[in-house]
């Protein structure tokens, strides 16, 4: 069993609320459980307006789609013209690890 972390450390655009957020975060992260079957979540800077910290995972079999699934995540935050991708941390496991 492969596990594939990744988390996203964002910049907002002209965002001046937590409500203003949310309606950024929230579809990012539908859209990433949606199309990729992803577990996605906001993991971090909740109380700050301007700055995101989305974490998905993905587990499989096979080692290459783990990279392959994280890589479509990371080209479709990127991609998004509402926010700045600032870092993309990845983390791999294997069932053999320690």
């Amino acid at each position: 069993m492969f596990v594939g972390t990744l988390t996203f450390d964002l910049l907002l655009g002209d965002v001046h609320s937590l409500k203003e957020k949310r309606s950024i975060v929230r579809p990012i992260v539908a859209e990433l459980q949606r199309k990729y079957s992803v577990c996605a979540a906001e993991v971090g800077n909740q109380d700050l307006h301007r700055r995101a910290e989305i974490g998905c995972a993905v587990v499989s079999g096979d080692a290459g789609y783990v990279t392959e699934i994280l890589d479509s995540c990371e080209r479709l935050v990127a991609g998004r013209p509402e926010v700045m991708l600032l870092s993309a941390r990845r983390r791999y496991h294997h069932d053999d690890d320690d």
